[in-house]
């Protein structure tokens, strides 16, 4: 017999552990989450925090959210990406990103309730590990995962207690893999992935110094370096990462993935900050210094059995777009709903399967769109002549006729700043953020055409109600004048109905068919003296249907189904369509409906 019972085991505590059981804590399932370390992240890797998985956090609670903003640095401290030859030299350029562009800043404002901004992966873990903790979790550190084997009921986990020296066995419903990049979990269960690991390697200098006088004035998160004959890779070029405004900081120094990994001691890691900031007499508190492998490579399918992989288990690639841990946050909340489901007898098991059909995808996507966006810098070093000549001198001085008057330098600036604004494509790309549209066997679009991108899908969000999107984001207000996003409507573990005035016999049918199905579904009729208006009309213009249709909400806020009028039995309508996406049986779902 197992020394540990639970329903279902995590293997990680980061941004993917935690916010899986984070999430199926709140929604009630027993879990454990375990870790090899004593505790949670000791660098700042992931930091880029965006506006879905924002929504997933203030999905968790509204103190859940605010407790991310308290400590992260906020969107305007985020947004002048500076290209220079070091901090305190001279400038090549700059962009504005991470929505703080005008135009791109009401595309934000307008798209969601939540606020993008910079929280660093020390500062994210332990809000979601406390999170999961303090609403029923149970953890294990210093808990190292061994092996698995699973069996038609469950998996039974073999772990290490690190502290003891003793083997323990956990028997579980179900196994999380979240064990990052080099997954054990993944490769025992043999899953199959595309790409190719170890494409470039890089090194992470953590330092401490005051360097208001040189960013104080231009406050980005990342500022670029480019120095002829520096030998940099990785992510292309000498990078300068404020971990906390201005004091704190990381540099990624790329290294021969094909030669020996470099000894990092205090003199060299000294030397290359000194360098890249332009201040030889900089007197850094040098923190900490680890290397890394940029990575190519994604999951085609994330599950086997009762075993599951997500976030870097599933995707490894490197930090460009700023994609890892709000992706990594988002299978969570895809995942967790659907275990909820089908541990609490609302939903058959085919229901998990649509995990890997929907998250899949998404993996490829992200994995595709970093690894793009690090070739995207070549036209930057095009532009700068870098890539005429090796010799340094040469280089310096192709750099430098930039500067010159006369057509050559004059084509040669133009050169620049497009090259420099191209790159929105990986700082701006709000549309790869949130543009999300799920095609499995939990979405039922009854034959609708899935809408066309009207505009560049990667740079812009694009609301619709068809099913499988993120529901769009709407201000609406109760009887009191309190504002309320559409978003605040739905989720929270549960399905939510949204129909208007004309719509009723939604709302008593809905009633009925989650009391015979035995599943909660929120119910919301939106229109004049009800408990939710639409004063500013957003949400008529948003939901793509009448006012006697109806959109069905899952629990992770993605659309699972809607109907453009009233239709002649709302009540079949409903039991059929929550019987496909549960994957009850349909007879039984009626029987159970009359």
């Amino acid at each position: 017999m197992a020394d540990i019972q639970t329903d279902v085991l995590i293997i990680g505590t980061g941004p993917a552990g935690s916010s899986a059981a984070a999430l199926l804590s709140t929604y009630g399932v027993e879990n454990m989450a375990i870790n090899r370390y004593r505790w949670l992240a000791n660098t700042p890797r992931a930091h880029i925090t965006n506006q879905r998985t924002m929504e997933v956090l203030r999905d968790l609670g509204r103190e859940v959210e605010d407790e991310a903003y308290m400590f992260c640095s906020h969107q305007d401290l985020m947004g002048e990406n500076v290209f220079c030859e070091s901090l305190a030299g001279e400038e090549i350029g700059r962009m504005k990103s991470w929505g703080n562009h005008p135009l791109s800043k009401a595309e934000h404002q307008l798209s969601s309730p939540t606020m993008m901004n910079d929280l660093p992966q020390t500062f994210m873990e332990p809000l979601l590990f406390k999170t999961a903790c303090s609403r029923g979790t149970q953890a294990r550190m210093s808990m190292e995962y061994l092996r698995h084997e699973q069996d038609a009921e469950g998996v039974t986990t073999t772990c290490l207690d690190r502290l003891t020296g003793k083997e323990v066995t956990i028997r579980s419903k179900y196994l999380l893999g979240a064990d990052g990049g080099n997954s054990r979990v993944a490769e025992l269960e043999k899953l199959p992935f595309e790409g190719q690991m170890g494409v470039g390697g890089s090194m992470n200098i953590i330092f401490k110094a005051d360097l208001s006088k040189y960013v104080a004035h231009r406050p980005s998160v990342l500022y670029w370096v480019v120095q002829p004959g520096a030998d940099v890779g990785g992510i292309g070029m000498g990078l300068v990462r404020m971990i906390r405004p201005w004091n704190e900081w990381l540099i990624v120094w790329g290294y021969d993935i094909n030669g020996p990994e470099p000894v990092v001691d205090n003199a060299f890691a000294t030397k290359v900050v000194r360098d890249l900031v332009g201040d030889q007499s900089l007197e850094p508190e040098i923190t900490s210094v680890s290397t890394w492998t940029v990575n190519n490579m994604y999951a085609t399918h994330m599950q086997s059995g009762r075993v599951f992989i997500m976030g870097d288990a599933a995707h490894r690639h490197p930090p460009s777009n700023g994609l890892g841990s709000n992706t990594s946050i988002q299978d969570s909340f895809n995942i967790a709903w659907k275990l909820a489901a089908v541990l609490k007898s609302e939903a058959g098991e085919g229901l998990l399967e649509t995990y890997s059909q929907e998250r899949a995808p998404v993996a490829k996507q992200i994995v595709t769109r970093a690894n793009q966006s690090i070739g995207e810098f070549g036209p930057i070093f095009e532009a700068l002549g870098l890539t005429e000549s090796t010799d340094p001198e040469v280089m310096q001085a192709n750099m430098d006729k930039r500067c010159d008057a006369g057509g050559d330098a004059e084509r040669q600036r133009a050169a620049i700043r497009e090259a420099i604004a191209f790159k929105k494509y990986e700082f701006d790309a709000h549309g790869v953020e949130m543009n999300q549209r799920y095609k499995s066997g939990a979405v039922v679009t009854d034959g609708q055409m899935e809408p066309a991108y009207e505009l560049d899908a990667e740079l812009h969000y694009q609301p619709t109600t068809w099913p499988g999107a993120r529901l769009p984001h709407a201000w609406l207000f109760d009887r009191n004048g309190a504002r309320h996003s559409t978003l605040d409507l739905v989720g929270k573990g549960r399905f939510t109905l949204l129909t208007g005035l004309s719509g009723e016999a939604w709302a008593s049918a809905a009633q009925k068919v989650a009391k015979a199905l035995g599943v909660e579904l929120a119910v919301h009729v939106i229109g004049p003296r009800r408990d939710i208006v639409d004063h500013h009309g957003d949400w008529a213009r948003a939901r793509e249907v009448g006012e006697g249709g109806c959109v069905l909400v899952r629990p992770d806020q993605h659309v699972a189904w809607r109907a453009e009028e009233l239709s002649d039995n709302p009540e079949a309508d409903l039991t059929r369509v929550l019987a496909a996406i549960l994957h009850r049986d349909a007879t039984a779902a009626r029987q159970a409906a009359q």
